[in-house]
């Protein structure tokens, strides 16, 4: 069973928000015709009302066509409420939770996948300091409560589900930024290799990449629809599709002159049973 997915991050509804993207990528939601649209963080700049309500209106609009799956990012946790203290998380999320669902690492089963969210946006945690200021409240961390509830989902799917792990922050490296989404990556990165995910949809880095993670776990990084691309790069979005023996994610990038997404290239992985091979392989307009 193939199933395929539409995978954007970083909206950044506030001051970075660029709508024209946001209202192409609306219009093509019913032409890609997605099993489900997933949202990896960051819709809001501030987490503040009127970010959130725009935000609130894509997810209707998309939820027209498929399921949504959404999960919080860093600049959506009202952070400064609650610094370093470990109880009455709830004002945190408070506002995003308004807007979209208390759940905040939600679940969604398709008939050919399981996608799991797993919460890695904290605000100012203690799991997730560094000793670099401009961490602060950006980095993410993975706790391993979380993962342990994703690999008991995950084990208890019938097996020709593709197990899908779904968080914020970037799982591998950024090629241009050189950063790491989580704290104690190499820790985040061997809970993650272990709780049976085959493909992981995560953001934060602000440049969409496809790569493997143990030479194993497929990983689609977003990159965004803001105006603060990585490098310049236009902006983009990800098209998973998920067969039984492959991976293919697709980016979509924004063509300026025409103002529309283009389908530009695909990178190609085995799933696991067979050898891992990534590939491009160009894609018409």
């Amino acid at each position: 069973m193939t199933v395929q997915l539409l995978h954007v991050s970083d909206l950044h509804f506030g001051g970075l928000a660029d709508l024209e993207q946001i209202e192409a990528l609306e219009q093509m939601i019913p032409d890609l015709r997605p099993d489900a649209v997933v949202i990896s963080g960051d819709l809001s700049q501030r987490a503040r009302h009127g970010e959130f309500q725009r935000a609130r209106a894509l997810v209707q609009t998309a939820a027209r066509t498929a399921p949504v799956h959404v999960m919080p990012g860093n600049h959506d946790v009202r952070w400064w409420t609650r610094p370093l203290i470990p109880f009455g998380r709830a004002p945190l999320y408070a506002k995003y939770s308004r807007y979209f669902a208390r759940d905040l690492a939600p679940t969604l089963t398709l008939s050919g996948a399981l996608l799991v969210g797993v919460l890695t946006s904290y605000g100012v945690a203690w799991g997730s300091l560094t000793l670099r200021l401009r961490d602060l409240a950006v980095k993410g961390h993975l706790p391993k409560r979380e993962i342990e509830r994703a690999r008991a989902a995950f084990a208890a799917a019938p097996p020709e589900q593709a197990r899908v792990l779904v968080v914020h922050h970037n799982v591998l490296r950024g090629e241009l930024s050189r950063r790491m989404g989580l704290a104690r990556w190499r820790q985040a990165q061997r809970r993650i290799a272990a709780s049976g995910a085959e493909v992981v949809l995560c953001g934060h880095d602000h440049q969409e990449g496809a790569d493997l993670l143990e030479g194993r776990v497929v990983v689609s990084t977003a990159g965004t629809l803001c105006r603060r691309t990585r490098g310049g790069r236009p902006s983009s979005f990800n098209f998973v599709t998920i067969e039984p023996s492959a991976v293919h994610i697709t980016f979509f990038r924004w063509d300026g002159e025409h103002r529309r997404f283009n389908a530009s290239d695909t990178a190609a992985f085995a799933r696991p049973g067979r050898q891992p091979s990534p590939q491009q392989v160009p894609v018409a307009s």
